[in-house]
């Protein structure tokens, strides 16, 4: 159960904050719809994690914690949100993953990643969720030094490939039976028939994966937060007073290792031949100012550095000029001073010709896995990370030169936090 406190406990409560609880790691509107299921063994070995609770659920307590299993409820999220709950379903479980990976890491437990297999839509009902088509298709993780059995793809060649290191197309498999939304309920929302029925077809045809580091090496000393606890208690996406909505900020100039520190974290990429495909097909785009050593304007993120792409005092301006939720009575917003705001994007049609109709999960996944990486950064910074999607998409594309064929998928606000008077109450246990 410490491992479960240090990757989903509740962190904190901010009492101006119209959203709360807080944990690790971000959600839209503290809203969390990806849950953890922890196989102890026995004759019903799923247990619901219920990090408020800091229990499972079932009785008795399971024995050693032998596999999780993250999945995300889509209903968790209003209907008002369309296709774009399994994108924020997506997102999360790759921010979730490395959530669990720097818990794993810091306790020193070896694990295996299984990604979605034709066996997974049997798994949603193996762990007693209700609805099973209300969750998306089941990531699990081995726990332990023994490597489970590998799956068989039904590719002869698919295991000569990854023993190369260059991964296989993920095996396209028709989904069916009770994992579908019914028609009923499918007639009533026709957004969450077309989701679920897309999760249904991003299913993997690899063996398990080791779960390979979460954390940069050579990070330096953080002279904000002294120990993991403190950094994980402190990452946070932007605060505004009195209930407002938002994120406040202040210019500020910020030395050099602020912004290495971030690109030492965006380098590491997530575990697993295919998501490290998917890592490798989106493109990182970063407007900065105000850091020592670098110019103002774009710049593209490769291999753990930025790469100057063009100087643009204005960029910032324009990025806040295309946001989708500006400054109002009851809104605030600073992307005009933020230091850093990032960008993941991927070209559509290369991801799905490269890695089937897995490639578009993948890549959420991935990018998810590298903004928990960002925002563990800015923590330990000082500095907030907020990640959105709420940029217009065509003039954004303008600001931060991209090609008309690319797709902005996730992106990060990261900047100087405002103090707004508001308590912080601390809930860790």
């Amino acid at each position: 159960m410490v491992l479960s406190r240090a990757a989903f406990g509740p962190q904190r409560r901010e009492p101006e904050n119209p959203y709360n609880d807080h944990r690790t790691y971000a959600s839209p509107r503290c809203l969390f719809p990806v849950h953890a299921f922890v196989d102890g063994g026995g004759d019903d070995p799923w247990r619901l994690l219920e990090p408020d609770l800091h229990a499972l659920t079932g009785a008795p307590e399971p024995g050693e914690i032998r596999r999780i299993a993250l999945t995300g409820r889509y209903t968790a999220i209003p209907a008002a949100y369309q296709w774009f709950r399994g994108s924020l379903v997506a997102i999360e479980l790759g921010i979730v993953l490395r959530a669990l990976g720097v818990g794993l890491e810091l306790f020193g437990v070896p694990a295996r990643l299984r990604l979605p297999d034709a066996d997974a839509h049997a798994l949603i009902g193996e762990l007693g969720a209700e609805r099973a088509w209300e969750w998306s298709l089941p990531l699990v993780l081995d726990l332990g030094d023994t490597a489970p059995a590998a799956r068989t793809t039904g590719d002869p060649e698919a295991p000569a490939a990854r023993a190369t290191g260059t991964p296989a197309a993920p095996a396209p498999r028709t989904a069916g039976g009770p994992d579908l939304v019914p028609g009923g309920i499918g007639a009533g929302d026709p957004a969450f028939a077309d989701l679920v029925r897309v999760n249904r077809s991003q299913t993997y045809g690899g063996s398990p994966a080791p779960m390979t580091t979460a954390v940069p090496a050579g990070l330096p000393a953080s002279g904000r937060t002294p120990n993991w606890a403190e950094l994980l208690w402190s990452r946070h996406s932007g605060r505004m007073p009195r209930g407002l909505h938002g994120m406040s900020g202040r210019p500020a100039r910020l030395p050099a290792e602020a912004l290495r520190t971030a690109m030492s974290w965006l380098a590491v990429p997530p575990p697993g031949p295919e998501l490290a495909a998917a890592f490798d097909a989106v493109k990182v785009t970063a407007v900065v100012q105000g850091i020592d050593g670098y110019d103002d304007g774009v710049h593209r993120v490769e291999d753990g550095t930025a790469r100057p792409v063009r100087a643009d005092a204005s960029a910032p301006a324009a990025l806040e000029e295309n946001y989708g939720y500006g400054v109002s009575p009851v809104n605030g917003c600073r992307i005009r001073h933020a230091p850093m705001t990032v960008f993941f994007s991927v070209r559509p049609r290369e991801l799905f010709a490269r890695l089937g109709p897995a490639g578009w999960g993948a890549a959420q996944h991935a990018c998810g896995w590298a903004v928990h990486g960002l925002c563990l950064s800015a923590a330990a910074s000082g500095l907030f990370a907020r990640p959105v999607r709420a940029f217009k998409e065509i003039p954004t594309q303008r600001v931060i030169g991209l090609d008309e064929d690319e797709a902005i998928v996730l992106s990060a606000v990261v900047g100087v936090p405002q103090d707004t008077g508001g308590a912080l109450l601390d809930l860790r246990v």
